[in-house]
């Protein structure tokens, strides 16, 4: 097992964190349509913007199970955007689960998802993309499965899956060794103080 020093993954709580301060705001939602299931109890949009505070949410198609936060999933599907002060992610897909009007599960999904983040006292950008990104919020525990790819700068890790531990700042990258699925990184030493990374090679599912 190898440590590794990368800075790129320090922005990453910003994207949807940043969300969570803005929860008992008024919400601003226009569709094109709107219909409701009664059999599922389903809110069901098209043509959806979604706003409240800073974030602010796009897609062809949404789904809700109440028109709240208090305890609610959130389901965009086709051509989703997703703004916040910092950040802005583009993908296939995206379930946000709500309690208490607080986010607390975030599952994105994309051929691939692209997410691009901006440091709040800085204008370096760092770029990332993967089929699949899951965020407790409970745990603060950031997943990137499916041809995982985040850059900063000249630094880039590139894995099949990574995890980034939020609290700990440390990223674990892991895949099977076989082949081309190795984790890659290339790191340009910097000042930016960064989080430890572990490398597994032939590691069982994360």
């Amino acid at each position: 097992m190898k440590r590794l020093g990368l800075a790129c993954l320090l922005l990453l709580p910003n994207l949807l964190g940043a969300q969570v301060a803005d929860l008992r705001l008024p919400i601003s939602l226009d569709a094109d349509s709107t219909d409701w299931d009664g059999k599922n109890s389903m809110l069901m949009f098209r043509g959806l913007r979604l706003s409240q505070g800073e974030m602010g949410v796009s897609a062809d198609q949404g789904r809700a199970s109440k028109l709240d936060f208090q305890d609610s999933v959130w389901r965009f599907e086709g051509n989703v955007i997703i703004d916040v002060e910092n950040g802005h992610i583009e993908c296939a897909s995206a379930d946000l689960k709500f309690s208490d009007h607080t986010l607390r599960l975030a599952s994105i999904k994309g051929s691939p998802a692209t997410f691009a983040l901006r440091r709040p006292d800085s204008d370096e950008i760092t770029y990332g993309e993967a089929g699949q990104l899951e965020y407790d919020l409970a745990t603060g525990i950031m997943e990137f499965a499916d041809n995982a790819v985040i850059t900063e700068r000249g630094n880039r890790i590139s894995s099949s899956y990574l995890a980034y531990n939020i609290v700990e700042q440390r990223i674990k990258a892991q895949s099977t060794g076989n082949g081309d699925d190795k984790v890659k990184i290339i790191y340009t030493p910097g000042d930016t103080p960064a989080p430890d990374i572990e490398v597994e090679a032939g590691a069982a599912d994360p």
